[in-house]
């Protein structure tokens, strides 16, 4: 009797180890990171430590995966979720933030784009990539929706990394995909979260990495805050201020970039003074 005793009361601690365990399990919020080269971390020279979604992560304990690819468009990131692993992925999330717009300007654009702006003032190609960027929108949420209906989708606004002449072109593209978000969040009401990181990143000092495109490692830091405090007042986190296991280190020799920008910016601003004073409509 006693024996018979002590094997029952084994068998129930068993089964509530195993329930604990699969309870732990299932608790467990997975968190998938989607996007271009700001998801990915290219200002850093560790960005898989210390990227902000790592960061985010490590603050609230969440199971962390990174699809993100340096370089990408809205157009890009559809075909990338065509992949298995990307599916999967998504699948099995419970929360997907997302960094995707920049390169729909920057990539293939950039030189025409800062002629429109600088020297003819006209921004109809900014207004084409704003309608473009709604509409693969729309594609990428309802790709997720058809894969996970249950999961919060966190998409980020995009900074301006820039000053002087090119600054005042990427602020001319910048608004117009922010307004174009905040479009869509009308349109289809409680689909996303937006994490306003260009409210956070202003710093054109501190928060920028030499090439004055990706974030440094205090500017990952300060897009984690933002996503952290997104998380939180839509009660899927419970902490806001980042926890940092690995301090990001910036990427070094990677300035070229911005000054051959600059330099386009400067002759097309001459351009654009020539221009006027020869009265050239």
């Amino acid at each position: 009797m006693k024996q018979k005793l002590i094997s029952v009361l084994l068998c129930v601690l068993l089964l509530f180890g195993t329930l604990g365990v699969a309870a732990g399990a299932q608790a467990e919020t997975r968190y998938v990171v989607l996007g271009d080269s700001i998801a990915f971390g290219s200002g850093l020279s560790n960005p898989k430590q210390a990227v902000y979604g790592k960061i985010v992560a490590d603050t609230n304990g969440y199971a962390y995966e990174n699809y993100a690819v340096p370089g990408h468009t809205t157009g890009n990131l559809l075909r990338r979720m065509e992949t298995d692993a990307v599916k999967e992925a998504i699948r099995n999330a419970d929360i997907i933030s997302i960094s995707i717009g920049g390169n729909n300007f920057l990539l293939g654009n950039l030189n025409g784009l800062l002629f429109d702006g600088i020297v003819k003032q006209d921004y109809a190609r900014f207004d084409e990539i704003a309608a473009n960027y709604y509409t693969d929108l729309e594609k990428i949420v309802d790709n997720i929706r058809a894969l996970n209906e249950g999961a919060a989708i966190v998409l980020q606004t995009l900074y301006n990394p820039q000053t002087g002449y090119v600054g005042d072109v990427y602020q001319a593209g910048a608004d117009r995909l922010n307004a174009t978000m905040r479009r869509y969040m009308q349109d289809h009401p409680g689909e996303i979260l937006l994490a306003d990181v260009a409210a956070a990143l202003t710093d054109s000092g501190t928060d920028f990495a030499e090439d004055r495109i990706h974030p440094s490692a205090e500017g990952n830091e300060k897009i984690a805050k933002v996503v952290l405090q997104t998380l939180f007042d839509n009660g899927l986190g419970t902490k806001t201020e980042p926890v940092i296991a690995t301090r990001g280190a910036d990427a070094r020799g990677t300035g070229i970039f911005t000054v051959f920008v600059n330099l386009y910016g400067r002759f097309f601003h001459l351009l654009a003074v020539i221009r006027s004073l020869l009265h050239i409509g």
